[in-house]
């Protein structure tokens, strides 16, 4: 029986982008409608929606809220088009790292250089292929999970790090995916999640959201996970990615890297969970994936208050990369990819 996530992370309705304010979590489960592109620009930027594919599926919306603001100017449809296309982007710079964003923003940008029709037409086929692209996020992710579910063992304890669940996604996840659809075969499964300094996406969003869903999780702090792997105690690592490389070099959130060096030590099984839109194929390694750096009050402050000395220097880089001697396979909705990745990344892009 597949398992269904009570939690819709983000959809379009009525016009607008409605999604979940991953902010407020856990103090809050609310939404928030974006209404204009700028306003999606800056939820991307400040996290009100993270997560690659969350981001993925915002910047698809946010082109489409960027044409219905410029059918209001009066253009003409071959300027309409020009500044679509600059908006368009435009709203990629968002975020650097996560190539989901690019992905999808460039799957709506196609739409706009190739269609035939007028404005309305554009708008409403922009709209279409974003709607589309919610719906088979959901459905890509649950191939992730039931792929990822058969390399499982029963009563596994799976560690985490930051969150790759159904907020990160339209609504299902991928490292959590994978969680889900091994729970739906053997409720003896169980996670430990990473707190993930210094956004604490782990403590925050992942412990909320399997507790919402009836998940047992245990949350540890980011230094803990070797401690707990000598003893035992952890049986596997999944993690999501924001951008892979064509030899498996792998972004994640920051502090990934340091999981997988210590679960190598520990011959414990790391996985990646990612759709095949995560893995940008125009890299050929890590080193060429750009890491975003973050304000620095992310470090010195925890919910607004500060919890360092003041003038204290502070270098706060979002993602880290794995590389692929680390991995002991990428979880995609095509199947589990194993070393050689040069070779198995090709071979899947080939049977999508």
């Amino acid at each position: 029986m597949a398992f269904e996530s009570k939690i819709r992370t983000i959809q379009w309705i009525d016009n607008v982008s409605r999604m979940v304010d991953q902010t407020k979590v856990p103090y809050e489960y609310v939404t928030v409608d974006i209404k204009t592109g700028q306003e999606m620009f800056d939820a991307i930027q400040t996290m009100i929606v993270r997560g690659a594919p969350a981001i993925g599926i915002a910047g698809a919306h946010g082109v489409v809220l960027y044409a219905q603001e410029l059918k209001k100017e009066g253009l003409s449809r071959d300027e309409f088009v020009k500044e679509l296309i600059k908006k368009s982007e435009y709203l990629k710079t968002s975020r650097p790292t996560a190539v989901n964003l690019m992905w999808a923003v460039q799957k709506q940008i196609d739409v706009i250089t190739s269609s035939d029709s007028d404005i309305d037409g554009i708008i409403s086929e922009l709209t279409q292929n974003a709607i589309r692209m919610e719906e088979e996020d959901i459905s890509i992710n649950k191939r992730i999970g039931d792929n990822g579910a058969e390399v499982v063992p029963k009563g596994a304890t799976i560690l985490t790090h930051c969150n790759a669940g159904a907020l990160a996604t339209v609504g299902y996840g991928t490292a959590l995916g994978v969680v889900r659809s091994a729970f739906a075969k053997d409720n003896t499964v169980q996670v430990f999640s990473d707190e993930t300094r210094p956004r604490q996406q782990g403590s925050r969003i992942t412990t909320f959201e399997l507790k919402m869903d009836g998940i047992p999780v245990t949350m540890i702090t980011d230094g803990m996970c070797s401690y707990f792997m000598k003893k035992g105690m952890i049986d596997m690592v999944v993690v999501g990615a924001d951008r892979i490389a064509a030899n498996g070099d792998t972004a994640n959130k920051i502090g990934t890297y340091t999981v997988a060096i210590a679960a190598k030590y520990h011959n414990i099984p790391f996985y990646i969970a990612a759709p095949l839109s995560t893995i940008d194929t125009s890299i050929k390694t890590g080193d060429e994936i750009p890491i975003e750096e973050r304000s620095h009050e992310e470090v010195t402050h925890i919910n607004g208050k500060r919890v360092c000395a003041e003038g204290i220097n502070v270098i706060n880089p979002g993602f880290d990369v794995t590389p692929h001697e680390l991995i002991t396979g990428i979880i995609t909705e095509v199947g589990i990819l194993k070393p050689d990745y040069n070779k198995s990344i090709a071979e899947a892009f080939n049977r999508k």
